[in-house]
């Protein structure tokens, strides 16, 4: 089993990134013809989903709406003040 890695940088505090295209690339790059690619993601506060990406509104429409669902600033007791980036990767 070999362990490969794709780094994604952010910019946004809140971010829908399509990693797709990394991930073909790596099979294509170690000319991989068969197995399983297991995508996972180390960290408390990003998550992976796997949605059509035909229409760029899909985005837009999730992060507003995951926004009214999870609002940023809802009396959470977290201290470090990002309770909202915890809730929305599930």
């Amino acid at each position: 089993m070999k362990h490969m890695e794709i780094d994604v940088k952010t910019t946004n505090k809140q971010e829908i990134i399509d990693i797709t295209p990394r991930v073909r690339e790596l099979i294509q790059d170690r000319r991989l013809l068969n197995g399983m690619i297991v995508v996972y993601v180390p960290h408390t506060t990003a998550g992976i989903a796997i949605n059509e990406n035909a229409d760029r509104d899909v985005k837009a429409d999730f992060l507003r709406k995951m926004g009214e669902i999870v609002p940023l600033d809802d009396g959470y007791r977290h201290i470090e003040g990002n309770s909202d980036a915890h809730i929305k990767p599930f």
